[in-house]
This record gives C-alpha cells, sequence and structure tokens, in this order.
C-alpha cells in the first residue's frame, strides 16, 4: 500500500512539472468592438402565445406521450415545494377541476415519487404560438 501511495504522489508531482506555462509575451485581445456598435434595427415584439380554454387540450402526436400541460407552467418546483401538486394531487384534483397525477408517480403511502418529482422534465405548457419556435419536422407516419 506504501508503494502505491509513493507512486501516486510521484505521478502527481511529475505531472505539476510538465514545463506548460503561459507566454510571457501574449498579445493583447481586441475587446473595442463589443462597445461601439449602436442599435439601429428595432422589431416588433414576438406574439404572445395563447393557452387553450379550459377543458380543450391538444392531441397526443405520438404514443406514450407524456400530456401537455394547458397553462402556463411557472410553478415553483423545489425539493420542499411542488407547485402542481397543489392542484393535481389525487385529493384536490376533482374539486380543482384539474387532471390528477398518475397513480404510476405516487408510492404506495400516496405521497409522489421523487423520481417523477420534477414535472416540467417530461410535460411540458401547450400553447398556440404565431411564430415556430424551433424548426420541427417530426412526422407520427
Amino acid at each position: 500500500m506504501k508503494k502505491v501511495l509513493t507512486l501516486a504522489a510521484l505521478v502527481m508531482a511529475l505531472s505539476a512539472c510538465s514545463g506548460q506555462q503561459a507566454s510571457q509575451n501574449a498579445e493583447p485581445v481586441n475587446i473595442s468592438s463589443l462597445g461601439k456598435s449602436e442599435i439601429t434595427d428595432v422589431r416588433a415584439a414576438d406574439a404572445m402565445p395563447t393557452y387553450p380554454k379550459r377543458g380543450k387540450s391538444i392531441e397526443r402526436g405520438f404514443a406514450h406521450q407524456p400530456p401537455l400541460i394547458p397553462h402556463k407552467a411557472d410553478y415553483p418546483i423545489t425539493l420542499k415545494r411542488n407547485g402542481c401538486i397543489t392542484c393535481h394531487s389525487p385529493e384536490k384534483a376533482k374539486r380543482m377541476k384539474a387532471t390528477a397525477v398518475d397513480p404510476s408517480h405516487l408510492l404506495a403511502n400516496g405521497k409522489l415519487n421523487n423520481e417523477y418529482y420534477s414535472c416540467t422534465q417530461c410535460h411540458t405548457p401547450q400553447a398556440e404560438n404565431k411564430q415556430e419556435l424551433v424548426g420541427n419536422e417530426f412526422s407520427a407516419q
């Protein structure tokens, strides 16, 4: 064991003295172009996305696609608090007129499984955007 530690220390010492040093005559970086440009072109703001009316949803594009969220999804999701569960827990969903969390996401005691805690990792808000945000050539056929 002592030989292995000595060998490891020797290898680290040799790698620290590899001879690579910064050049003493480095050329200065020209950054003057970053501060002298003026904004002359003004464009209109992007159109605001519109979310479906209550009770409407967009059809899924492929088998086993996670359901889309029919509203903004800017609720806080932290280890201590999941904002989605305030409406979508099995106990509150019917009263809130929301879709309940799928039973596959829950533990036997009814609490949310930590593997499914970050809802927006799979589920994304659905909105009708007036302009294409990302190019998409997906076909379900």
